[in-house]
């Protein structure tokens, strides 16, 4: 549990440095000690977007809400996640 809490707080430091990459690491750490803290899902999903990594976004979120069905910040991130895939997808249609 304590390895889990440094690596979630490493994590959350990297984000606040604007690290995101090095946030996804740390919390993909997080999620080989504990599969279900729903929090390591929706911080990674964060950088995810912040990386324009949407479709990884949205399986973090999608996992996330298997376990909890009303975790709000899930949600929010996965309508950003297809915000980003959709956009993304009219791009290449111009191409």
């Amino acid at each position: 549990i304590e390895k889990f809490k440094s690596l979630k707080n490493e994590g959350n430091d990297f984000v606040k440095m604007g690290k995101y990459e090095e946030a996804a690491n740390k919390y993909s750490e997080c999620m080989k000690l504990n599969t279900e803290e729903c929090t390591v899902y929706t911080n990674r999903a964060l950088c995810y977007l912040k990386l324009y990594k949407y479709e990884e976004a949205k399986r973090d979120c999608d996992h996330v809400l298997q376990i909890e069905d009303s975790n709000v910040k899930a949600f929010y991130r996965r309508a950003l996640a297809y915000k980003g895939l959709q956009v993304r997808k009219r791009n290449m249609a111009g191409i």
